[in-house]
Formats: C-alpha cells, sequence, structure tokens
C-alpha cells in the first residue's frame, strides 16, 4: 500500500508534529508500506516530495505542489495549506494535532489582536473544507476533541489514536539528580513565567535546580527574569537525543507548564514517563489526559510549588508516578499500539472506496 504523508515540515524541523510524522512514516515503512512525504523540508532517510514554500508564522504557503498518487492520503494539521491542497484526494485521513491559537507573542514580537484573528480565521476556512472532506479525523486525546471548537462539528467520524514514543530509546537511568526540569521550545506561550514564579517559591524553601532546555524567541527575556528572581536555574540550549534521554532519566520530575490550546498532547510528557520520571503538567483538555498517567495537573502558580515541593520530599511518591507512568506509555502510548490503529485505519478507509 502507498500512502502519501501530508506535513508542512518535518525533521530537522523541531517539534511534537514533526516527530510524531516521523516516526509514523519510519514504523509504517518497516511494516511493508510504501511511505512518500510531502513537506517543506526534511533530510532524514527516506522518500520525499520538497515543496517549495514561504514560510509565514509557521504557516508555510506552498508556491506549487505536483501531483501525486496513493493509496492513501495522510495529512497532519494545524498549517492546512498543504492538507487544502489534498482536500478532494481519497481516501484522505487527518490527524488534527491541535487547535490555531495566534498567542499575544510570535517570534519575539507582539501581535495585534487583530491580525492574530485573522489569521485564525484563515484557518478555519481553510481547514474546513478538508475536515468535510475526510473520511476519518484522528485526534490524539477524547477530551481534546469534544472541546475542540472545530471537532465538536466532526465528532461523528473521529478516532482516537495518541502520539507514542519508543521505549527502548527513552528508558530509566540508574540515578537522580537534584533539578526540575523543562523541555520546549522557549516562547511565552509555553507558561514559563508560571514556572519560574513557581520554583522561585520552592527555592525559599529547597535547595532545587531548574533545568531549561530548549531554545526560542524568548529565552533572553526569561534569562533576565530569572536573574532579577535570583534563580538556581541553567539554560542549557538545544541538545541532542543522547543528553535529553540523560536529562530526562535523572530529573526528579518533569513540568509542562504551558496552559494554550496550541499544547494539545505534549509528547515530552511520554517521552518523561518513559524514563519513569514523574510529570506535571496544567490541567488543559488533552494534556491533563496524558499527565495523570503518570504525575499530577495544576491550574495557578502557587499549586504547582506545592506540587513540587511534595514530589522532591517524597521519593516514594516520585518513584511509584514514575513508574505507573513507564507502564502507562508501554501499555496505551507505544509505537506498535499506535501504528496498529493507524493500520486499521487505512484499511478502514481503503475498503470504503474500493
Amino acid at each position: 500500500m502507498k500512502v502519501l504523508q501530508i506535513s508542512p515540515y518535518f525533521p530537522p524541523h523541531v517539534g511534537g508534529i514533526e516527530y510524531h510524522v516521523k516516526g509514523l512514516s519510519d514504523g509504517l515503512t518497516e511494516r511493508g508500506y510504501e511511505v512518500e512525504v510531502a513537506t517543506s523540508c526534511g533530510n532524514s532517510q527516506g522518500k520525499f516530495l520538497r515543496i517549495p514554500c514561504i514560510d509565514f508564522l509557521y504557516f508555510p504557503v506552498p508556491l506549487s505542489f505536483p501531483q501525486r498518487e496513493a493509496d492513501v492520503y495522510h495529512s497532519h494539521v494545524p498549517s492546512p495549506t498543504f492538507a487544502f491542497w489534498f482536500k478532494d484526494s481519497a481516501p484522505h485521513v487527518v490527524t488534527y494535532h491541535n487547535d490555531v491559537v495566534v498567542p499575544c507573542r510570535v517570534n519575539g514580537h507582539c501581535l495585534p489582536r487583530s491580525l492574530g484573528g485573522s489569521l485564525e480565521w484563515i484557518n478555519r476556512k481553510l481547514v474546513g473544507p478538508v475536515l468535510d472532506r475526510a473520511e476519518i479525523i484522528i485526534a490524539t486525546t477524547k477530551s481534546y476533541a469534544e472541546t475542540s471548537p472545530v471537532l465538536r462539528d466532526y465528532l461523528h467520524k473521529i478516532e482516537i489514536v495518541p502520539n507514542a514514543v519508543d521505549t527502548t530509546i527513552f528508558r530509566p537511568g540508574l540515578s537522580r539528580d537534584n533539578y526540575v526540569l523543562y523541555v520546549g521550545r522557549l516562547v511565552d506561550y509555553k507558561g514559563i513565567e508560571m514556572l519560574l514564579l513557581a520554583m522561585r517559591l520552592v527555592q525559599n524553601k529547597e535547595n532545587l535546580w531548574l533545568m531549561m532546555v530548549g531554545d526560542g524567541y524568548d529565552r533572553s527575556r526569561f534569562e533576565k527574569i530569572a536573574s532579577r528572581m535570583r534563580l538556581k536555574i541553567e539554560f542549557t540550549g538545544r541538545v541532542d537525543r543522547n543528553k535529553l534521554i540523560d536529562l530526562l532519566s535523572r530529573a526528579e520530575m518533569l513540568v509542562l507548564p504551558s496552559a494554550n490550546r496550541l499544547e494539545a498532547f505534549g509528547i515530552v510528557l511520554l517521552e518523561a514517563m518513559a524514563c519513569q520520571t514523574p510529570v506535571l503538567a496544567y490541567d488543559t483538555p488533552g494534556v491533563n489526559e496524558v499527565a495523570m498517567n503518570g504525575g499530577m495537573i495544576f491550574s495557578e502558580t502557587t499549586e504547582l510549588a506545592e506540587q513540587i515541593l511534595e514530589l522532591h520530599r517524597d521519593e516514594s511518591r516520585r518513584s511509584a508516578l514514575g513508574e505507573r507512568g513507564r507502564i502507562a506509555v508501554r501499555e496505551k502510548y507505544s509505537w506498535e499500539k499506535v501504528l496498529d490503529k493507524v493500520e486499521s485505519i487505512y484499511d478502514e478507509v481503503t475498503q470504503c472506496t474500493m
């Protein structure tokens, strides 16, 4: 079976969706599928249909789009311009990773709300016809689908297929160090200021470091805030996968503080849980559903600080949550189980179009 994966971005472009598409493509190829990826970038092994684009605020606009024949067309949105091109191709499966909510700061600059609203309106106009024509829409969690202002009109054709992680690569380490870990882009909508404020409360009582892994347009602003607070903190920048696994496996806990619906799942939660590291996440649909498998959720700064202190002071609690999280990853979020679900969807849509 020939499958065309359609994704605006692909590794080495950094992001959860990008690595999900890569893992899905690699896994399907290993299972005997002929997989091609239509994308604006990508230099990994495999077959690629590279599309020249103008990249506008994470919204790549294709300059041209050659036709491709496939048995299944599988698009990944947001950034729906690629999926829109294939909206009339059948059978068409669409993975809806998250709603588009333009943050007030993009690329380090404040955006007028009128511009953000216009971009959201354009996205809805493009994604609507794609979802209308799709045979099946995949959402990564039930709670996110049911609370999405876009997906609520398509619940009748939604299948839940979560993201996945390779538990043979992300696995527990031998010891733990004295730090809380954040992994992700250093941008405003990720909720990093809440984490910094919470860590100030924590460090007034305990000697516990904060490790910030990642980079982004707002990094210098967060570094200045942390300096003013006199936090015990280290900004590592981007790290390679081996270093990331090492940091995840040695952390006391991982915190995902984003309250924005752009954060719909949190693949880094799976990576931490696979390393038997407990997680704390902001109580947003989708993310909370994942985090409760191996950690706790919070909704404000003081609550986050209290949870960090609780876990720091209770090693047995950390250990129990870590073990529960790794079991959940093996049982629900392994690539084997996710690929099985995707294959069954492909079989269903190809039989319906015969």
